[in-house]
């Protein structure tokens, strides 16, 4: 397990098609072999909104537009399993340009466009609580039960 004195930024982008679906890959290394949308840590002196524009330009090559900040997660599962504590900022974005490619491709197996009423098992908890706060409207989801 990873040793932290307080918990990291992360950030998770819902990239939402024009048929309502959203983008998921399955994750290579770090969370391995968990789905998730796509995302990374926040850099110093970094805004939310330009951290995940980078990220997503690093694992997609997509240009993605008008992201807004929709969720907040702590990720209590991936500390659980991993030693990692992460708070993750969770944006959405329905407009992006560019060419859908595997640019890291040691990180992820691939990208998919999946429903997000039925995401692809095993889930990465910030991905998961994220996409629900999504479906429901809400920000912010308790976690229960996993210390």
């Amino acid at each position: 397990m990873e040793s932290q004195k307080y918990p990291q930024v992360g950030l998770g982008v819902i990239i939402v098609n024009t048929d309502g679906k959203i983008l998921v890959g399955k994750r290579k290394g770090v969370h391995a072999p968990k789905y998730s949308i796509p995302g990374g840590r926040l850099e110093m002196g970094e805004t939310f909104e330009d951290g995940i524009k980078r990220e997503i330009k690093e694992e997609t090559n997509l240009d993605i537009l008008d992201p807004q900040v929709i969720a907040v997660t702590n990720n209590l599962e991936t500390y659980k399993e991993e030693g990692r504590h992460y708070i993750s900022v969770v944006l959405l974005v329905k407009k992006y340009s560019g060419e859908l490619k595997n640019m890291e491709p040691q990180k992820c197996e691939g990208w998919e466009w999946c429903d997000p009423h039925n995401l692809p098992e095993p889930h990465f908890d910030a991905s998961k609580y994220g996409v629900s706060c999504y479906l429901k409207g809400s920000v912010y989801e308790g976690v229960k039960n996993l210390l």
